[in-house]
């Protein structure tokens, strides 16, 4: 039989679409990721369908949407009966590999959400996502001095350095190793190494990356100026994209030491950050900031490199994707537009607090706001094309009343 392709999924978190060299933003210093893309297809609409953590990890591995897959609301852990990704190229012969943040464990609500405390919070064997080979830690947000535990680490241990170097070395030796076994071509490789960065605390130190004044960097023009958000926004921004820097460095490294001639390669996050748009911060928005991500796909096609694709591509795809490598054939998006949502209300400070659902294509944004009661209303409608920045809400307009309609048929 021919030569099944090693799979490598490199997934960050918080890192949002527009935040890339390779997309047009001045701030960002991403020369690895600026390379990936000249090599790689380019999903210039893709969209995380949960803007928040663990309803994003559970689509990403499941291939299914919240809560079908069994996760509703940020303190769900993901089921250990979920079949995942894991499962079916370990059916179809790979050997699978994680290694990084997990964050579908069962989480304590007293512990903080930065700190030791949850970095070395243990995720049973049992309740690993189907993967042969774990190494990670469930959250934490430990930007340095990571803890990990897994398959060759029964107890926590912390590994000295910036969290994205020692993740992605780790995993590049394993990829290695576990590629060198596969002489005959029948046990390729499938991982997903999966960083904490460029999440808070921004201002976690960053070695080796000189930190950029926060006055001198250029905001999205849907940032209002003037005020504290400005101020703070600006203020985080400095720290985000020094840890951009440092995470794309990481990769880089990653990517320079592994076979990429029978890899294919995967970039993305699980979500994105206001960081001051519309005079919000942090996830589970339905705005472009918070909903749209990075998706770069270096593939084995020597045609498809250096492409841009608008189709409505979404993470959920993703283990639907890596099935089709597999099995040896390309997948192709059939949908004409991408289901987002958030299930469940979050508590959790500076996130969304409303449940809502909507979907986006290329051009437009539906999005409808679930009351307590449970009713359904329509809260933002976006000409994209038009308002890439979504300065105007067409859910407002009554001259939209009867195209809002129209659209309503698409939920």
């Amino acid at each position: 039989m021919s030569r099944r392709p090693n799979i490598l999924w490199i997934v960050t978190t918080q890192w949002r679409a527009m935040a890339c060299g390779y997309a047009g933003d001045a701030n960002a210093r991403t020369p690895w990721l600026d390379g990936l893309a000249s090599e790689a297809v380019d999903f210039r609409q893709a969209v995380t369908p949960h803007p928040l953590g663990p309803q994003a990890r559970a689509a990403l591995l499941t291939g299914r949407l919240c809560p079908e897959n069994g996760v509703r609301d940020y303190w769900d852990p993901l089921p250990a009966t979920a079949r995942t990704v894991a499962h079916a190229l370990g059916d179809r012969g790979y050997v699978t590999g994680f290694f990084g943040k997990w964050h579908l464990g069962a989480r304590a609500r007293d512990v903080p959400f930065v700190g030791e405390a949850h970095a070395r919070q243990i995720v049973p064997a049992a309740e690993r996502g189907g993967f042969a080979f774990w190494e990670g830690f469930e959250g934490g947000f430990l930007l340095n001095d990571p803890w990990l535990h897994g398959t060759r680490l029964p107890e926590p241990a912390q590994f000295k350095g910036y969290q994205a170097d020692v993740l992605c070395t780790r995993a590049g030796h394993w990829l290695r190793e576990t590629a060198a076994r596969n002489t005959d071509g029948t046990r390729p490789c499938f991982v997903v190494v999966s960083l904490e960065a460029p999440h808070p605390p921004y201002h976690a130190p960053v070695p080796h990356v000189h930190e950029p004044a926060g006055k001198e960097l250029q905001l999205r023009a849907n940032v209002p100026r003037g005020g504290e958000v400005e101020r703070q926004a600006r203020d985080e921004l400095a720290g985000y994209y020094a840890h951009i820097e440092a995470t794309d460095r990481a990769i880089g490294r990653l990517l320079s030491e592994i076979d990429l001639a029978g890899t294919i390669v995967v970039f993305t996050s699980v979500h994105g950050d206001m960081h001051g748009a519309h005079g919000l911060f942090r996830k589970a928005w339905p705005h472009e900031e918070s909903v749209r991500v990075p998706l770069l796909i270096r593939g084995l096609r020597a045609q498809n490199r250096g492409r841009k694709d608008d189709s409505p591509v979404s993470l959920v795809d993703l283990p639907h994707m890596a099935v089709a490598w597999a099995e040896g054939h390309e997948w192709h998006c059939k949908r004409d537009s991408a289901a987002i949502s958030m299930p469940a209300p979050t508590e959790i400070p500076l996130q969304c607090p409303h449940a809502w659902r909507g979907f986006r294509t290329a051009r437009h944004k539906l999005v409808l706001h679930t009351g307590p009661d449970g009713r359904e209303t329509p809260w933002l409608f976006f000409d994209l094309a038009d308002d890439p920045l979504e300065m105007r809400n067409l859910a407002e307009d009554p001259a939209r009343s009867g195209e809002l309609r129209e659209w309503r048929q698409w939920l």
